[in-house]
């Protein structure tokens, strides 16, 4: 794949409970770091690529509040190199948005939101987070849900796996 996917597929990536568990704070002198015994930061990061690699098309739009709270470059440099390839963009665009506006919106806002702007129909997009409030019954298709154990859960990899391989143009 050259630079950005060509197909319009996409994923909504969040991290906390995504790629890692939860418990992930914020410090002044610690910097970001994990407060569960047990978990580091991005250990579920290798499931994502394994379940993507079948598929250069499907690229990656971040939905974290990572890049918000740091910045677009800080989040998306904490992926591997072939997530990093995915990227092509955020739902919060620093130059475009109110932090704080922005954050009071719910995750489902913010990715319907950028869902809009960018002009996806509903088959081209899911969301991967564990932030289901104010989530659209309409959009239910289009979320795979995540608890604490987020992509490692055997469950949300089948469900994952299901989305890639409906219509798959790879």
């Amino acid at each position: 794949m050259n630079g950005h996917p060509t197909s319009r597929r996409f994923i909504y990536l969040d991290y906390d409970s995504v790629l890692h568990h939860d418990s992930v704070y914020i410090h002044p002198t610690k910097g970001i770091y994990m407060r569960e015994r047990g978990f580091t930061l991005f250990e579920w990061m290798p499931i994502l690529e394994e379940l993507l690699k079948a598929h250069p098309n499907v690229g990656i739009i971040l939905s974290t509040s990572w890049v918000r709270v740091k910045s677009f470059s800080y989040a998306k440099s904490r992926l591997s190199s072939e997530l990093k390839k995915r990227v092509i963009g955020a739902t919060f665009h620093k130059g475009q948005m109110s932090k704080e506006l922005f954050s009071q919106l719910t995750r489902a806002s913010q990715i319907l939101g950028d869902v809009s702007r960018r002009g996806f129909g509903d088959g081209d997009w899911i969301a991967i987070d564990d932030d289901v409030e104010g989530w659209p019954f309409m959009y239910a298709k289009n979320l795979i849900r995540t608890g604490w154990a987020g992509i490692s859960d055997t469950e949300v990899q089948a469900d994952i796996n299901r989305w890639l391989n409906k219509g798959n143009k790879t």
